[in-house]
């Protein structure tokens, strides 16, 4: 018997920053057909809330060092502000959101992540998807917003890469669906040439990867992007898609297809 389909969509911070982007990407991902989870970070905005509190955001190779006093910013910033403003503008749109940490309905398990060279403070690794729990929300006919936190199950709350909640609720919930990722960032996908815009590499799978990483076209930023979509691929995942959010309509197909 085939399996429902069910799409996870996550956005990135540039999308959240601009006002007008964001009530654009609202409106195609209310009208994208069938189930549907949305997932997404807030780190520009987390920074600037810090900023205003005299907190220094610390970054090490572009991922943020979580001190007590940083979580605390990300849990206002990420889990309020970001997030309740996008599920009240979901509902202007008929869209039932219901927005969530992972600590709601006890849905993402993690474990703070271990010191080994670097210190990351409160930042968590995603041990476990209660697709049980997140099933029971979406049969109930709402739509799941979840931020990039998640906890510990002892008290904790923890920050939490938005890309790896996605491709990890994905991989969780292809149990029970037939589960499809859409990255949505302001590029068109994953481009041959940085410097050309519509240079998209339109199919990637395992061999391409491996081509595209020997030419040294997939590197810095894209590198942990594409290893978890590989990632996600082998554990039960369908298909990744990887775009502007011009590829949650049906007319366009320039972004990046990812498949094993």
């Amino acid at each position: 018997m085939s399996k429902e389909k069910l799409s996870i969509v996550k956005i990135g911070g540039n999308i959240i920053e601009d006002e007008a982007a964001l009530q654009a990407f609202l409106k195609l991902f209310s009208n994208l057909k069938g189930k549907k989870i949305l997932v997404h970070g807030g780190g520009k905005r987390a920074t600037h809330v810090a900023s205003k509190l005299g907190i220094a955001s610390k970054m090490i190779d572009g991922r943020r060092i979580t001190d007590a006093e940083t979580l605390k910013v990300i849990t206002m910033v990420y889990g309020g502000l970001v997030n309740k403003n996008i599920v009240a503008k979901l509902q202007s749109l008929n869209t039932n959101a219901i927005g969530l940490t992972g600590a709601d309905a006890n849905s993402i398990t993690s474990v703070k992540r271990p010191v080994k060279t670097i210190d990351y403070g409160f930042v968590g690794d995603v041990k476990q998807v209660n697709h049980q729990a997140v099933n029971k929300l979406i049969e109930a006919n709402f739509t799941p917003v979840f931020c990039a936190i998640t906890h510990d199950a002892a008290g904790q709350l923890l920050n939490t890469n938005a890309d790896t909640i996605t491709s990890q609720v994905a991989i969780g919930m292809s149990a029970i669906y037939d589960t499809s990722i859409y990255y949505c960032f302001e590029l068109n996908g994953v481009l041959k040439d940085i410097n050309n815009k519509e240079s998209v590499v339109k199919h990637i799978d395992s061999k391409i990867y491996k081509d595209l990483l020997e030419q040294g076209i997939i590197s810095d930023g894209m590198l942990p992007k594409l290893e978890n979509c590989f990632d996600a691929l082998q554990n039960g995942v369908h298909t990744i898609n990887m775009g502007n959010t011009a590829m949650l309509t049906q007319e366009n197909d320039n972004f990046t297809k990812i498949t094993l």
